[in-house]
Formats: structure tokens, sequence, C-alpha cells
């Protein structure tokens, strides 16, 4: 009922990209950005990783180091994308982050300041979330098979990393933001950012290996705006 009644007042809760919920009041005769991340180069291969422990639930399907994933046409899969400078209100959320399958799914989880993350356990085994924060205070908690889900407010604009001690292959992020104007992008690098205020903007890219670009964007009423980004190794 508190979704519906927020929604019933003009904000909106729309899916960007992969695994990311952005809250966003509409802007009158906002414009939308566009656009697509790309690896400049030739893609590294998937590194397989090894499954160590829990071997009845991690090892029914092969694990890859996720921390820099390439579509077969160069798209990168699981960067930020945030509009620095754009002036909006970020609504608070409730949003998910699962232990699915000894992974996390999403393996990047955008979501604004002062939201509640569910951490999900579907595994039915011991897990540990272990968060390392320097603005939000860190924390370490175990969660076995019989606790399915805590919850953690995470108050501040941060990036956090995530960890499972029990499982040492698991890593993800937590990219918390003080705008509602972010995408996450998809399997095949391409994000959307909708409702945005008429306007000339630095928006950032953000990914986990590669680091940070930004560049400027101009936002036309009613109009679609494109920003293409591609990302190289660091020298």
């Amino acid at each position: 009922m508190k979704k519906l009644a927020v929604l019933a007042a003009g904000c909106a809760a729309i899916a960007i990209g992969f695994g990311a919920v952005a809250y966003q009041a509409a802007a009158d005769n906002g414009g939308t950005i566009t656009g697509t991340v790309k690896y400049d180069g030739s893609a590294p291969a998937p590194k397989k990783v090894e499954v160590t422990k829990d071997k009845e639930v991690c090892g029914l399907k092969p694990h890859f180091d996720e921390d820099l994933i390439v579509s077969s046409g160069g798209g990168i899969a699981n960067a930020v994308v945030v509009l620095k400078d754009a002036k909006g209100t970020a609504t608070p959320a409730e949003v998910k982050f699962d232990q699915k399958g000894c992974d996390y799914q999403p393996h990047v989880l955008a979501f604004p300041a002062g939201s509640t993350v569910d951490i999900m356990n579907d595994d039915g085994i011991l897990h540990n979330i272990h968060t390392y924060s320097k603005v939000n205070p860190p924390f370490n908690m175990a969660q076995p098979k019989f606790k399915k889900e805590i919850q953690q407010k995470i108050e501040k604009p941060e990036v956090i990393k995530v960890s499972c001690d029990a499982h040492g292959w698991m890593h993800g992020w937590w990219y918390v933001t003080d705008t509602p104007y972010y995408a996450v992008t998809d399997d095949n690098g391409n994000f959307t950012i909708k409702d945005v205020p008429p306007g000339s903007y630095t928006i950032e890219v953000w990914q986990e290996k590669l680091g940070t670009q930004d560049q400027k964007v101009d936002v036309k009423a009613g109009a679609s705006a494109t920003s293409n980004f591609s990302l190289k190794p660091k020298a």
C-alpha cells in the first residue's frame, strides 16, 4: 500500500538496465538519455572460478569471475551510469540482493541512499554478508540457512564492496546514489535514464575493474540524447 501511495503521488519505480531500480519524480516534459558502454580492445576470456566449499549446492553450475563481463558485441554489463549534477530527489526504496547458486544476483546493485537492502539466502546453506564501506558503517553478518532474509539500511552515498567470507569467490557491489538519475548497463552494455530535466550535465560511468569516465551531455525537453562510453584497461 505504501508503494501504491508513492506511485499515486507521482513517483515511479522504474527498472533501469540490469538489476537496478531508480525511484524518481517524473520531470515535466523531461528528456531521455540512452547509450552503450563498450570495452576498448579484445575482450578478456571469462576466468573460471574453482568451487572449494558446499559443492553439493555451489557446484551445480560453473562459476566465473564477474568483475568484467563483455558481450560478443563488446558491451560491458554491470557498469553504473550516473548523472552527477542533475537536481532531483532520490526516494529511498526497498531493494533485493540475492544469494542464489552461490553467486550474488545482481552482481551490481544500484539504489538511492536511505534505502533498505533485503539480503536473501535462497541456497539453504550458510552464507556471510561482509561489506567494505567507509562512509556507512560496515557490517559482517552470518546468514545461516534458516535465516532467509536480512534487512540492512544504507544511509549515505558511496560505492560498497560486498563479499561472502564463507565462499571466497562471491563478490558484488552496492552503488549507493544521491541522485535519482542513474542506470546499470544490461548484458549488452546498454542503458537508459528517463525523465531527466532539460539542461547540461556531466554523466559518469563506473566499472569495478576499469574505473570511471565522464563526459558532457545536453538534454532537451521531450527529446532523447545519446552518451556512449568506451572503457579500456588501466595503464
